[in-house]
């Protein structure tokens, strides 16, 4: 078997040049080449000869590329949960006033609420994870998420209201 260090140095560019191809980013297209490597090394072992080598690291190439597409799809970023759109030079103080009205409110809601939308929305943890930590099911965390959601749009929209 070929030593891991030449597969390395002999597939690395057809390997990055095929995740930015699937990716479309320089950034994503790396950290999918790193992963592809990573998981080649755990399982050379069982790399059977069916194919070429190249093929089959672009195989996990492509796993790897699903993995994260579907990790973006399960995660929602802050902006999608607390929309602040801002143009011009006031961007700054708004942004900044946004911020913070945000972070007011999300330490205003109850537990589990709270602990549970910081799991998603900050550390980008699935709900299965956000479960387990919990003790509880993927479904509970799911729903205590979008519950915790609700409940932040609904004070950040009172909380305009009062303005």
């Amino acid at each position: 078997m070929i030593e891991f260090e030449e597969i390395y140095r002999r597939y690395f560019g057809d390997v990055y040049r095929y995740a930015l191809k699937l990716s479309g980013s320089e950034r994503d297209a790396e950290e999918i080449t790193s992963d592809t490597f990573f998981k080649a090394l755990r399982s050379l072992d069982g790399f059977r000869g069916d194919c070429e080598l190249r093929v089959w690291l672009c195989r996990i190439a492509k796993n790897c590329f699903y993995d994260r597409l579907k990790k973006s799809e399960r995660t929602e970023t802050l902006d999608d949960v607390l929309p602040l759109s801002v143009d011009g030079p006031e961007a700054q103080v708004l942004l900044h006033d946004g911020a913070e009205r945000a972070r007011t409110v999300l330490h205003g809601i109850a537990e589990p609420y709270r602990e549970v939308f910081m799991w998603r929305v900050f550390a980008e943890l699935s709900f299965k994870q956000i479960g387990a930590i919990f003790g509880k099911s993927e479904n509970w965390a799911c729903v205590t998420y979008h519950r915790a959601k609700s409940l932040i749009r609904s004070k950040l929209e009172e909380n305009e209201h009062e303005k």
